[in-house]
C-alpha cells in the first residue's frame, strides 16, 4: 500500500534514542496477540477448560486496515466545515408553492351555504363542526342534501366546492358555497424517538415540513442526536441533520412531509469517542451534539502520559462502511515535535472513533513482565526512574 509506506516505522517502527526498536502498527498488533497468548496460558492453571488456538496466533489485521499519517494535507481535506446558512432548496420551495390538500377517508368536511342555514347546519347548531360536519366514509364517499352521495377522495377543497355548487344550482338560485375541513383524520405522519412529544401529526391544508414537525412535537429532547435524524418514506431511508437545520440555518436539510412518513430522532447514547492507552484518564467521551478534535479528546482524557507514552504512537481507529473492502482506517499522529499537536486541533473526530496512545518500549516491557509474573512486585516504575535519573 503506497500510503502505508509513507508512515515511518510501519513494519518495525523507528528507533528510540537508546537504539531500541519501537513497534509500529504491525508490531503493536503482534504484541497484543502475544500478550493475549500469555494471559491465556497463565489462565489455564486456574480456569477449567482454558484453551488457546495456536493456529490463530499468526492472524494479522494488516491487510484489512489502511494506515494514513496525519499530515497538513490530510487535515486540510478533513477540516471542520464552518457553519453557514443555506436557503430553502428550489425543489422544496416549488413543492410548498404547489401544495394542495386532498381529501381522504375519515376527514370531516364542513359546508356553508350562505342564506340557507338548514343546509349549513343540518345536525343542529349546538354541536361542534367536527361532529356536525360531513364525514367521508371509508369508501371515499360523502353525502350532502340535494347533492347525494358522491366520491370525494382525492379532491381538493376547491374541486369539492365546485361540485356542490353545480349540484345545488338545480334547487337554489346562485348558491354561495364555502367548503372547509373540520377535522383532519385521513393523513398523518409519525414522529418518534428523542422528542418531547412523540406521536402522530395530521397532514392539513398547511404544508408540514420536518422543521414544522419537530416544532409541533415540542422540539428535540436534550438526549437527541441532532446529526442523524432519519426520514423513512416508501421503504427508503434518508438521513438529515437537524443540527445543520436549526443551528447553522441550512434549510437544504428541510423536507415536505407526506402521508405515512416516519420521522425518527435517535438518541445520542452512541455518540462518543473512546480514548485508551497511555493517557491519564482513559475512557469514553460523550459527544452529544458537538464535534471535537483529536487534541480536544486527548485533553479531556487528562493528556498524554509523557513518561510512558510513545510520541509517534497516537492512533485514531475509524471503522469503514460495511461495503468497504477494508475493516477500518488507522490515522497516525506523531507528536515527537510538540508543534504537531496543532495538526490534532484540525483533525475532527467522528462518533465511535477509538483513540489509542501506545506505550514507550520500557513501559511496554514493564507491562509484559507484570503480566507474566503477577505475583512479583516490580521495584518501582522503570520509566519514571529513567526520568528521575535524567533530572539529576
Amino acid at each position: 500500500m503506497a500510503r502505508q509506506a509513507e508512515v515511518h516505522g510501519y513494519e518495525n517502527g523507528p528507533d528510540d534514542e537508546a537504539g531500541h526498536a519501537v513497534a509500529g502498527p504491525r508490531g503493536l498488533v503482534r504484541m497484543l496477540l502475544l500478550l493475549l497468548a500469555f494471559s491465556a496460558i497463565g489462565g489455564c492453571a486456574f480456569a477449567p477448560g482454558g484453551h488457546i488456538n495456536e493456529n490463530r496466533l499468526d492472524e494479522s489485521l494488516d491487510s484489512r486496515v489502511d494506515i494514513e499519517p496525519i499530515t497538513p494535507e490530510l487535515v486540510g481535506r478533513m477540516r471542520i466545515v464552518e457553519p453557514h446558512a443555506r436557503p430553502t432548496s428550489p425543489p422544496l420551495r416549488q413543492e410548498v408553492q404547489d401544495y394542495e390538500y386532498r381529501l381522504g377517508p375519515g376527514d370531516v368536511v364542513s359546508v356553508i351555504v350562505y342564506d340557507h342555514p338548514e343546509l349549513t347546519i343540518p345536525a343542529g347548531s349546538d354541536r361542534p363542526a367536527e361532529e356536525a360536519g360531513n364525514r367521508i366514509r371509508p369508501d371515499g364517499s360523502m353525502f350532502y342534501p340535494y347533492v347525494g352521495r358522491v366520491r370525494v377522495t382525492g379532491m381538493t377543497l376547491e374541486e369539492l366546492r365546485g361540485l356542490i355548487t353545480r349540484r345545488l344550482s338545480s334547487v337554489i338560485t346562485d348558491p354561495q358555497v364555502e367548503v372547509g375541513v373540520a377535522a383532519f383524520r385521513s393523513q398523518k405522519v409519525y414522529i418518534s424517538g428523542a422528542v418531547e412529544s412523540p406521536g402522530t401529526l395530521p397532514i392539513t391544508i398547511v404544508p408540514l415540513t420536518v422543521l414544522d414537525a419537530i416544532s409541533q412535537a415540542s422540539g428535540a429532547s436534550s438526549a437527541a442526536d441532532w446529526h442523524n435524524v432519519l426520514l423513512y418514506r416508501d421503504g427508503r431511508e434518508e438521513r438529515l441533520s437537524l443540527y445543520a437545520l436549526l443551528r447553522q440555518g441550512d434549510h437544504s436539510q428541510n423536507r415536505l412531509l407526506r402521508d405515512g412518513d416516519v420521522l425518527h430522532v435517535p438518541t445520542a447514547e452512541n455518540q462518543n469517542v473512546v480514548v485508551l492507552g497511555q493517557v491519564r484518564r482513559p475512557g469514553a467521551i460523550p459527544l452529544g451534539n458537538e464535534r471535537i478534535t483529536l487534541t480536544d479528546a486527548l485533553a479531556r482524557a487528562g493528556g498524554v502520559n509523557e513518561s510512558r507514552a510513545q510520541p509517534s504512537g497516537i492512533f485514531v481507529v475509524r471503522g469503514n462502511t460495511p461495503d468497504s473492502e477494508k475493516l477500518a482506517t488507522v490515522y497516525q499522529l506523531d507528536i515527537s515535535d510538540a508543534t504537531r499537536l496543532m495538526l490534532g486541533t484540525r483533525f475532527p473526530l467522528e462518533p465511535q472513533d477509538v483513540v489509542y496512545v501506545t506505550s514507550a518500549p520500557l513501559a511496554r516491557w514493564n507491562n509484559v513482565i507484570s503480566l507474566l509474573l503477577p505475583s512479583v512486585t516490580l521495584p518501582g516504575d522503570l520509566a519514571s526512574s529513567v526520568d528521575d535519573i535524567g533530572d539529576l
